[in-house]
């Protein structure tokens, strides 16, 4: 019988409880929800995914996402909380995924969510610059991040942390050092959402008046693979990298680092890097390239990028796919070389 691994049942929660309006946020637009659920609908759906499901579940959780979850009203939270209790346990639901903001945790918080089943917290943290935190209106400090974070591995939760990518005042080094400090939190799991502009936000009031320009969005792609690497060497997962495709966003959407793939594209850079690198250490000009089934299109680029990228320098490439490539690395001359394995290494023309 096939198992549904990390599978998660998703409310999104829009805006409620969050005492900030930040530069960049539309949740409504972001989810494509405008209704945040009552405690009815809550148990319905899990009841339904229970019995679609039944029987198949491993690691499944239920999550609040998309506000401050933290921060809504106090009977609202417990109601939610509740609703979901019936569900959890043995060949049920493993337990309560939230998000919420970096200064909506305290002790208090921390129990009641134990008592809940709550079993990972994932924090807005966006940056660890305090400059830019101000300039885009989040309301707490990176110092805000930390305790938060110590406070939720301390009371025994898996620790989640956001980071956004090129918002409004930041610097590629901005980014950087935000993931440095992100790692040192010791987070299991990271979002790399890199931003969107979306009508009727603040920061498309800035990017109108050409206060806001974006960083190049070459360097944010590269950036994000370098990203990639880094929390591969850290033992990090990389739960989600770009904002989920929603109808909502594309018709809000002024401008910014967005592709309904963007991982995809990421990860294909991340190919083009091990290819370029074979390439040099081999020093050959034909490469001939074993990958794992159904990477294919990673390995040859989105509209076959990275064969055109590496024509430039002279190299051509044929690509088979085998079982005994591994997922994640390519072969050349019987060489493994790795993808998540090379940081900054596009020097090869």
């Amino acid at each position: 019988m096939a198992k549904y691994k990390h599978k998660t049942l998703a409310f999104f929660i829009p805006h409620r409880g969050c005492p900030h309006q930040c530069s960049f946020c539309d949740q409504t637009s972001i989810s494509g929800i405008t209704h945040a659920p009552v405690p009815q609908e809550v148990a319905a759906a899990c009841k339904e995914m229970l019995l679609r499901y039944g029987g198949t579940l491993e690691n499944a959780e239920v999550a609040f996402f998309g506000g401050s979850f933290t921060a809504v009203e106090p009977s609202y939270r417990q109601a939610l909380l509740e609703s979901v209790q019936p569900y959890l346990g043995k060949g049920k639901f493993s337990g309560i995924r939230i998000s919420t903001r970096p200064d909506a945790i305290d002790s208090a918080i921390l129990t009641q969510l134990q008592r809940y089943h709550v079993t990972a917290i994932e924090l807005g943290a966006q940056s660890m610059c305090d400059a830019v935190l101000q300039k885009n209106e989040r309301g707490h400090d990176a110092q805000s991040v930390r305790n938060a974070s110590s406070a939720i591995r301390k009371s025994g939760f898996s620790l989640g942390l956001q980071q956004m990518v090129g918002l409004y005042g930041s610097t590629l080094a901005d980014e950087y050092s935000t993931l440095e400090q992100l790692l040192a939190c010791q987070p299991d799991t990271i979002r790399i959402y890199p931003t969107v502009i979306l009508k009727g936000t603040k920061l498309a009031q800035y990017y109108a008046k050409g206060d806001y320009l974006l960083l190049p969005k070459e360097k944010v792609l590269e950036y994000c693979a370098d990203a990639l690497c880094r929390c591969a060497e850290m033992g990090v997962r990389v739960i989600r990298l770009g904002l989920h495709d929603a109808p909502s966003l594309r018709e809000k959407m002024l401008d910014g680092y967005y592709h309904p793939a963007y991982r995809e594209l990421v990860e294909s850079r991340l190919y083009l890097r091990a290819l370029e690198r074979a390439a040099k250490e081999n020093k050959i000009s034909e490469l001939f390239v074993e990958t794992a089934l159904g990477t294919m299109s990673k390995v040859l680029g989105q509209h076959g990028i990275n064969r055109k990228r590496l024509a430039e320098c002279g190299i051509t490439m044929k690509v088979m796919e085998t079982m005994k490539v591994a997922s994640g690395e390519i072969v050349v001359c019987g060489k493994q070389y790795p993808i998540y394995g090379f940081n900054h290494s596009r020097d090869m023309c």
